[in-house]
């Protein structure tokens, strides 16, 4: 497979190894790394890997993911998490997908055992299932000239997907699904690391927010987008789960709803 792979940075060391042996394992003729100051080793990993190693100034997901697009030459574009890694063959079930879309995602499992691990999966396992989404996350497979084409927007800090698949939906007719195929996370099993990630939510639910608000947006779209955490993470969740599981799920699901709220309020506060 003629596939890059964009891995973007920052004080990774601890799952940087796992995810590029995945990726060269996996036939990645071409790795950039996108690196936003790491001073823990995360760069002298990915240079023992053999990976192009760039620097961006840290400014946000959509200006780093950028930089490595630009750089690429495969004939697809794999973006992919530091903290993530593929199992063997899953690479090849996400390319037989792009046939028939623009954009692929995938299923992805948190790595470990425990009450924030078992409610990520859940969460995870209700909300991302195969089949037609409106947006895909990391990891993402695209075709490369069209993502080079149509890079992401470098003013999202952490909405670059959203912002990304909206637009090729709107002005390419673009379709997207999450395949079958599975990648496993590292880390992320620590009451730090979910905060840390409720807020990142958070931050793109205000970003899209806000961007919708400087667009137009009416008093019914702006309720949907203030509904959605509550939708997409705990309502649809229970529905979706079997009804033991979704008992036990949630505690978490409600903590992780308002976790994600309460960093959509912080970034209102920071503008």
């Amino acid at each position: 497979m003629d596939v890059t792979a964009v891995v973007c940075t920052l004080n990774s060391a601890a799952s940087l190894h796992a995810c590029l042996t995945s990726l060269t394992q996996s036939g990645v003729t071409e790795i950039i790394v996108v690196d936003a100051g790491s001073t823990d080793g995360s760069i002298l990993i990915a240079l023992h890997h053999g990976a192009t190693v760039l620097t961006d100034g840290g400014v946000g997901l959509g200006s780093a993911r950028n930089l490595g697009i630009a750089a690429s030459h495969g004939r697809l574009i794999l973006n992919m998490g530091a903290d993530n890694y593929l199992p063997p063959l899953q690479l090849d079930v996400m390319r037989d997908a792009l046939d028939e879309c623009q954009g692929v995602g995938a299923v992805t499992i948190i790595a470990g055992r425990g009450f924030i691990a078992n409610g990520l999966n859940a969460w995870r396992y209700a909300r991302f299932q195969p089949g037609p989404v409106d947006v895909i996350g990391t990891p993402s497979l695209f075709d490369g000239d069209l993502l080079r084409a149509n890079p992401f927007d470098e003013g999202r800090r952490f909405s670059d997907d959203s912002e990304l698949c909206e637009r090729w939906r709107q002005q390419l007719g673009a379709r997207f699904v999450i395949s079958h195929a599975f990648v496993m996370e590292s880390g992320r099993v620590t009451w730090a690391e979910l905060r840390a990630r409720c807020a990142m939510y958070g931050v793109s639910d205000g970003e899209v927010f806000r961007a919708g608000v400087a667009a137009g947006w009416g008093w019914r779209r702006r309720l949907r987008s203030m509904l959605h955490p509550l939708r997409v993470d705990l309502i649809q969740p229970l529905r979706r789960l079997p009804f033991l599981d979704s008992a036990r799920a949630l505690p978490f699901l409600l903590t992780f709803t308002m976790l994600r709220y309460w960093g959509w309020v912080r970034s209102r506060n920071a503008h």
